[in-house]
């Protein structure tokens, strides 16, 4: 795959991760009900753990969809290396609410574990794109 390849499946998976991150700031501020079949989503988006230093955690979430979503519209070593740092600090800090969802929260908010596959394929692909190198040499 070719950078301009990375670049689009970038740019696709950050739009994903900012239409999930999205909504549940719409839930967040709106009142409205989150879809969730496990029903842990509203547990988890009422908890003391939905933000972080007074944010909101998909206010965080949907800005760092929007910044590697926006390092994916550019060229050049600087922006390879921005969107594959803020895609790591996104896998950290997703890991980090896995962990409080599980043993602290006692809920699953699925919704949150989609945007955590999200971030690590980004990191995956952001990383190859920083790295210079195609993922898949051509045949």
């Amino acid at each position: 795959m070719t950078d301009g390849g990375l670049r689009a499946a970038v740019a696709a998976l950050a739009l994903v991760g900012a239409g999930i991150a999205g909504y549940l700031t719409y839930t967040r501020y709106s009142g409205a009900p989150i879809v969730c079949a496990t029903g842990g989503c509203e547990t988890v988006q009422r908890s003391s753990y939905s933000t972080a230093a007074g944010i909101p955690v998909a206010v965080l979430g949907l800005a760092a969809y929007v910044l590697i979503l926006s390092t994916a519209l550019r060229t050049g070593e600087a922006w390879r290396i921005a969107g594959a740092t803020a895609a790591l600090v996104g896998v950290v800090f997703g890991a980090w609410l896995l962990f409080v969802q599980i043993a602290r929260i006692h809920a699953i908010c699925l919704w949150c574990v989609a945007s955590d596959v999200v971030i690590v394929l980004l990191a995956v692909l952001t990383v190859l794109r920083a790295s210079g190198r195609d993922p898949a040499p051509p045949a």
